[in-house]
């Protein structure tokens, strides 16, 4: 990767390798994936083929905490100690971040060009990189464990170790992260 280095008109712009805009498209791709609706609240059918309005109004109004980790990382309760008002405040949160996570993400596959090559970034789309890459980060290390011995986890790891490309992955969007950060800085 050629790191990110600030323009005149306040964007960003860098290059990425084939392989590297390929990891990033399909990274991005299942963090879109993740935060998708699952599509509208389903309810009970009733006999009659219609549905059971009371239970679709209870679903809508008694949002839970994702059982994903991942999802629960990226749609965390806004309160972690109440749980009554962490569904209140996720009732009336949680469809606009789904959508702002997806925006960001899809403002990053639409700049990102699909063999790789040079990136040139607006100052608005470099922040909605930040956003997606912060998102995939964080779905990355949910499903590595990492802590903040990350380090030392990845040192742990034996080079044929099913999660070492993993961890260089991570490490390797931390780095891209860091360089967009700096640029905007």
């Amino acid at each position: 990767m050629e790191p990110f280095r600030r323009t005149r008109g306040g964007g960003v712009r860098a290059g990425l390798a084939p392989t590297e805009a390929s990891l990033l498209r399909s990274l991005v791709g299942q963090v879109i994936s993740l935060v998708a609706p699952d599509g509208p609240p389903r309810g009970r059918d009733q006999p009659d083929g219609l549905l059971d309005w009371d239970a679709l109004e209870a679903e809508m109004d008694q949002p839970q905490t994702p059982e994903d980790p991942v999802l629960a990382r990226l749609l965390p309760d806004g309160y972690r100690d109440d749980p009554e008002a962490a569904g209140e405040f996720r009732k009336y949160t949680e469809s606009s971040l789904r959508s702002a996570k997806q925006q960001a993400a899809q403002e990053m596959l639409d700049t990102l060009p699909e063999t790789g090559g040079k990136i040139q970034l607006t100052h608005d789309q470099a922040h909605a990189w930040l956003k997606a890459l912060n998102d995939v980060r964080l779905a990355l290390g949910v499903r590595l464990s990492v802590t903040e011995e990350f380090e030392e986890q990845w040192g742990r790891l034996r080079a044929d170790d099913p999660q070492w490309a993993a961890y260089e992955v991570y490490a390797w969007l931390g780095a891209v992260q860091e360089s967009l950060v700096q640029a905007l800085a």
